[in-house]
């Protein structure tokens, strides 16, 4: 991945990111991971944030699974929290989670790993 998106480990096999962009997802797949999951509603940051559909396409593109769970920064339904731990399960892996920050996407994953335990 470029040195412009700042990727976090949260497992052995998941990262996190910051909104990331149709443009990125042939530098993901080229970093090596199988699958995103954006977290980030569409139009959250305004008309210019790069829609889910967009996003998908060039995931698609790049030969990279695709999955959007959109949720809000401050609260995540214990739906929402399910249907990650669900994805977490049959995402292909390494997989890439990202939001506006990725301070979300890792709660979001912390939340759904702890269903397990």
């Amino acid at each position: 991945m470029s040195n412009s998106v700042s990727l976090q480990p949260i497992a052995e096999d998941v990262y996190a990111a910051p909104q990331l962009t149709p443009e990125t997802m042939a530098s993901a797949a080229e970093a090596g991971f199988k699958a995103v999951l954006n977290n980030r509603p569409d139009f959250e940051g305004g008309p210019e944030q790069p829609t889910s559909a967009a996003i998908e396409a060039a995931a698609q593109a790049a030969g990279l699974a695709y999955a959007y769970l959109p949720v809000q920064g401050g609260y995540q339904s214990p739906e929402e929290i399910a249907r990650c731990a669900e994805l977490l399960k049959t995402l292909p892996r390494p997989l890439l989670m990202f939001c506006r920050s990725g301070a979300r996407s890792t709660k979001l994953y912390m939340q759904a790993t702890a269903l397990d335990e």
